[in-house]
């Protein structure tokens, strides 16, 4: 013990977490970074909500639940507003999915797709660096087939929906689709 040095720092989602937390990273040509996180449900949510404070302080965003085909749009909306309602609606979102959000700015671009996938969008290679500091590990494309989630239920879901419109009006958010 007194020759081992400094304990290392363990956080609870390193000690639980499944052994697929990963993502992978590339340039396009023309200079947008992407990464694409693969994570389980719960994992990637929170990973959505953490990632979304390194956002500037005023961003668009759109809400789209594919049960209902419902639409929502809001350009210019509070961060803090925007991580408030995330973080309200995290457990039925991870819990259901069906739901795709996007939160961007004119270099930034954050989108949680209905699968519960993670995509991370720039003009420079930040997330490449925030995504190591979250304790993620980078991994090459060639495993990107084991990787796609598995797709979510299409049942309707009135918890999920219901927490969907509340969030697009406390936003507030404008109505793009109705369904028909």
């Amino acid at each position: 013990m007194i020759f081992r040095g400094r304990v290392p720092e363990v956080t609870v989602w390193r000690r639980f977490r499944s052994g697929t937390d990963g993502f992978t990273f590339s340039r396009s040509e023309d200079d947008i970074c992407e990464a694409h996180v693969a994570a389980n449900a719960e994992r990637a949510v929170d990973l959505f909500y953490t990632l979304t404070e390194h956002l500037p302080p005023a961003v668009d965003v759109v809400l789209h639940d594919k049960r209902t085909g419902h639409e929502w749009i809001g350009e210019d909306v509070a961060l803090p507003d925007v991580r408030d309602t995330i973080a309200r609606i995290k457990v039925p979102l991870a819990t259901y999915g069906g739901v795709e959000i996007s939160v961007y700015s004119p270099a930034d671009q954050l989108t949680l797709t209905a699968q519960l996938e993670l995509y991370a969008y720039a003009r420079s290679d930040r997330w490449l660096y925030l995504l190591l500091r979250n304790g993620l590990e980078e991994c090459d494309r060639s495993g990107d087939r084991n990787w796609r989630g598995q797709p979510w239920n299409r049942n309707p879901s009135p918890v999920l929906s219901n927490a969907i419109d509340t969030a697009a009006t406390r936003l507030p958010l404008r109505s793009l689709v109705t369904p028909a």
